[in-house]
């Protein structure tokens, strides 16, 4: 018994977020009825980031298998990571391709 409430626990931890983000999906899409999918276009994520649904797939993956649980964190770390415009040159060195020069900084 125990065994088939946890089965079902889980189930409903996917079903349901799937199922909402898939009626979701529908309203937006559709248009209708035009307020609530007005109010629903504006909660969108802008950012591009993964939904409702994608969210509670990843954590059920994580549960059954360790591995998605590192591949998750590394995401969140490569997100806090800064991602400056690089040339390639080493740390303290300016490259100008168009000119040919090359600045090498000493630092002392």
């Amino acid at each position: 018994m125990v065994m088939m409430s946890g089965l079902l626990l889980m189930a409903a931890l996917v079903i349901v977020p799937f199922t909402l983000a898939a009626a979701r999906h529908v309203v937006v899409r559709s248009g209708r009825p035009g307020r609530l999918a007005r109010r629903l276009a504006a909660r969108t994520p802008s950012g591009g980031g993964p939904g409702l649904g994608a969210t509670a797939t990843e954590e059920f993956h994580a549960f059954l298998n360790a591995t998605k649980r590192v591949q998750i964190e590394q995401r969140r770390t490569q997100l806090a990571l800064r991602d400056d415009d690089h040339t390639g040159a080493p740390p303290g060195t300016r490259l100008d391709l168009d000119l040919g020069t090359a600045v090498i900084e000493r630092h002392r």
